[in-house]
C-alpha cells in the first residue's frame, strides 16, 4: 500500500481521497482483464467456467416471471433469511433469529464492508492475517481503522500464538478470519480457533469471518465457524454468500449473521450502502440453501479431484505446492524459476505462456513476503486446467533451458 500523502494543490484534490490513495485497484481483477487481453487460461479469479445447478437457475428466472422484480426489505427477503437461520443452526447448532440477526447484502464483499463500516471507529485497529484476501486492508482502510498483519507460515499456514498475542492491544477492535482461507486453503482448527477466541475475550475484540467457502473441504477437514467456538457467539458476525457455493459469483448476495446489538447498525450501513440484494436472486437463493446434503458432499468431492489434477500438473514443472485442505485455491512457491519477482513471473506466463495467475505480493502488507509465490485457482472445467497445463509445459522447458 502506498502512503499517504497531505493533499497541496487542487489537482491532487480532484485525484482522489486520501483513504483512495492508500491502495491500488484489485490485482485479482487485473489479472482477469491482462488475461482476456492476452487469451490466456485463467487460472486467476475464483469464478467457475461451468455452470451453476439447474434448481438454483430454474428458481431465479421463476421469482422474476413471477415478478419478484421491486425492492426486497432492505435487510433481505424474509424466505432468503429464515434459510440462512434454519441452516446455520441445523449445522452448527448456533440460535439464529432471521428477524433480528441476518442481514443480505450485495455479495460477501458488501457484508464485509458494512460490518467494518457498522462496527470500526477512526484509529481503532483490526488484526487481518496474511496472506490474505486482497479486499481486507482496503476495507479497514475505509472504515478509518489501522490494519495489523499477523503471518501465516507455510507450509501448513500456521500462526506463531505470540505473534498473535501481541497484535491485540487496547486499540484492537475486531480480527478478521477467513475459513477456509483464500488465498491458502487454509481451515483453522478449532484448538487455532479456541486461541483467537480466549485473545478475543480477553480484549473485548470482535471476530469478523469470512466463511464463504464452509463447503469446500478436503481430506476429511470439518469446517467449524467461530460463532460456534464457547463465548463466541455474541462476539461473532459470520459473512457467507451464494457465490462460491452455487456457483453463482456474478449475482452478489451474501449475508450477515450478527449478534442482536451489531445488528442493526450493520443493516443501517448496508440500507445506506445498496439497499439491497437483487430481490429475484434472494428467492432463488432460498432455494439454493435447501438443496440436499449430497449436493455439499458431490460439490467437495468435485473441487478435491479437481486440486489433485492441478497439484499433478503443477509438481512435476518444478512447481513447490501448498496443498490446500479447503477453498479453490493452490499457492506455489515459483524462487527456483529465476525470475526477479511474482509480478515478473506472472506477467510472463500471462504473455509468454498463455496462462493467468495472481502473483503472491498482492496478498500480503509488504510485498517482499510474497516475491516468491503465486497462487492458481482450480474452480474450472477438467478441459481448462488440462489446457493450463498443456501450456506450461514451456515454463519447464525454460528453466531447462537455462
Amino acid at each position: 500500500m502506498t502512503s499517504v500523502r497531505p493533499y497541496n494543490d487542487a489537482m491532487s484534490r480532484r485525484a482522489g481521497s486520501q483513504k483512495a490513495a492508500q491502495f491500488t485497484e484489485s490485482v485479482i481483477r487485473e489479472m482477469t482483464r491482462l488475461s482476456d487481453q492476452h487469451g490466456a487460461v485463467n487460472l486467476s479469479q475464483g469464478f467457475p467456467d461451468f455452470a451453476a445447478p439447474d434448481a438454483v437457475k430454474r428458481a431465479a428466472r421463476d421469482a422474476i416471471a413471477a415478478d419478484i422484480n421491486q425492492y426486497a426489505v432492505t435487510w433481505g427477503a424474509r424466505p432468503l433469511r429464515e434459510a440462512v437461520a434454519r441452516e446455520f443452526t441445523r449445522r452448527y447448532g448456533v440460535a439464529v433469529d432471521p428477524e433480528v440477526q441476518v442481514t443480505v447484502c450485495c455479495g460477501a464483499t458488501e457484508a464485509m464492508m458494512s460490518t467494518m463500516l457498522a462496527t470500526l471507529d477512526p484509529g481503532d485497529e483490526v488484526v487481518v492475517f496474511e496472506p490474505f484476501y486482497e479486499n481486507y486492508g482496503p476495507d479497514a482502510i475505509l472504515s478509518g481503522a489501522v490494519p495489523r498483519y499477523v503471518t501465516l507460515h507455510e507450509p501448513d499456514w500456521t500462526f506463531d500464538p505470540d505473534a498473535l498475542a501481541a497484535a491485540f492491544n487496547d486499540r484492537t477492535r475486531a480480527i478478521i478470519i477467513n475459513s477456509p482461507n483464500n488465498p491458502t486453503g487454509k481451515v483453522f482448527t478449532r484448538a487455532e480457533l479456541t486461541t483467537i477466541a480466549e485473545l478475543c475475550q480477553r480484549w473485548d475484540v470482535l471476530a469478523i469471518t469470512d466463511e464463504i467457502y464452509e463447503h469446500i473441504i478436503y481430506d476429511g477437514c470439518r469446517h467449524v465457524p467461530m460463532a460456534a467456538i464457547e463465548g463466541m457467539a455474541d462476539r461473532t458476525v459470520t459473512l457467507n454468500s451464494l457465490s462460491k457455493t452455487y456457483s453463482v459469483t456474478g449475482w452478489r448476495v451474501g449475508w450477515a449473521i450478527a449478534p442482536p446489538a451489531l445488528a442493526g447498525a450493520i443493516r443501517k450501513v448496508h440500507d445506506f450502502l445498496t439497499v439491497g440484494a437483487a430481490a429475484p436472486l434472494q428467492e432463488a437463493g432460498a432455494v439454493a440453501l435447501s438443496l440436499p446434503d449430497a449436493y455439499y458432499a458431490e460439490l467437495a468431492a468435485g473441487y478435491q479431484r479437481r486440486r489433485d489434477m492441478l497439484l499433478a500438473l503443477l509438481e512435476p514443472l518444478g512447481f513447490v505446492c501448498f496443498k490446500p485442505r479447503g477453498a479453490y485455491y493452490v499457492m506455489t512457491d515459483i524462487d527456483g524459476f529465476g525470475f526477479a519477482d511474482d509480478v515478473e513471473f506472472s506477467r510472463y506466463l500471462i504473455t509468454e505462456v498463455g496462462v493467468a495467475v495472481v502473483p503472491g505480493s498482492s496478498f500480503y502488507h509488504d510485498p517482499a513476503l510474497g516475491r516468491t509465490q503465486v497462487r492458481f485457482t482450480f474452480c474450472k472445467r477438467d478441459e481448462t486446467i488440462q489446457e493450463a497445463g498443456r501450456r506450461l509445459q514451456a515454463v519447464a522447458a525454460r528453466a531447462a533451458a537455462g
